[in-house]
């Protein structure tokens, strides 16, 4: 009986300490995904440089670009709901930029607004650069006849469009009228360590208690 319940509260404090490790490990995942997303968060709102000549999908995501030129052509929708004010579509336009054609998102516009006139004349565009992960398997193809497009793919955007693949996600509005900016946030990355790290804690619990009540049903046996 006594070698019995030694395994059996052995094997639970071992596995009780492997599970609040894990724990612990994903609480201190916590902390470092916090400091990233303070950093992100705050080189979003930075001070905006020029369009570099090269970009980086990874070093220069979110960086904070201002640059001056025209729209030209028909842009693009992309298919969009925006909690309250219903379905509708982000606008991707073609920006002639001192001699580079690049594209800006211009945010929002609501599908019961209609067409909404385009700029004319010279804009100053202030926002961030993006490469947004938003294709999956369940990713419709664009509906090119329709002009309706289901993710931003900045590289189909810009062959689509003749650009190079550079997508501005503009955070002022460009001019006045019913486009709202949707500019880029730390929102949309996931961070979900802490409800990882309870889950551990609480599995750690768990075992704790399976392993007390099959010890006390050790003893009984053998009283």
């Amino acid at each position: 009986m006594r070698r019995r319940l030694f395994v059996v509260i052995a094997f639970g404090l071992i596995g009780v300490a492997i599970l609040i490790s894990l724990g612990i490990w994903q609480l201190n995942r916590l902390a470092w995904k916090e400091s990233v997303l303070a950093e992100i968060e705050a080189r979003i709102g930075s001070a905006p440089v020029p369009v570099p000549a090269i970009t980086d999908p990874v070093d220069d995501r979110y960086l904070p670009v201002s640059t001056n030129g025209t729209l030209q052509g028909e842009p693009v929708r992309i298919l969009v709901s925006v909690q309250g004010s219903g379905p509708g579509y982000r606008l991707i336009s073609v920006i002639e930029a001192e001699g580079r054609r690049l594209m800006v998102d211009r945010g929002f516009i609501a599908e019961s607004a209609g067409d909404a006139p385009e700029p004319t004349g010279p804009i100053t565009v202030i926002g961030n650069l993006h490469w947004p992960d938003e294709i999956d398997g369940f990713t419709p193809s664009p509906d090119v006849a329709r002009n309706i497009w289901y993710a931003r793919d900045v590289a189909a955007l810009a062959n689509h469009l003749g650009t190079e693949p550079i997508l501005i996600v503009a955070r002022e509005p460009i001019t006045d009228g019913p486009v709202t900016p949707l500019p880029v946030t730390s929102e949309g990355i996931p961070n979900n360590h802490l409800g990882y790290a309870v889950q551990w804690f609480g599995l750690a619990l768990v075992w704790l208690g399976m392993t007390a009540f099959l010890g006390w049903r050790i003893t009984r046996r053998t009283a």
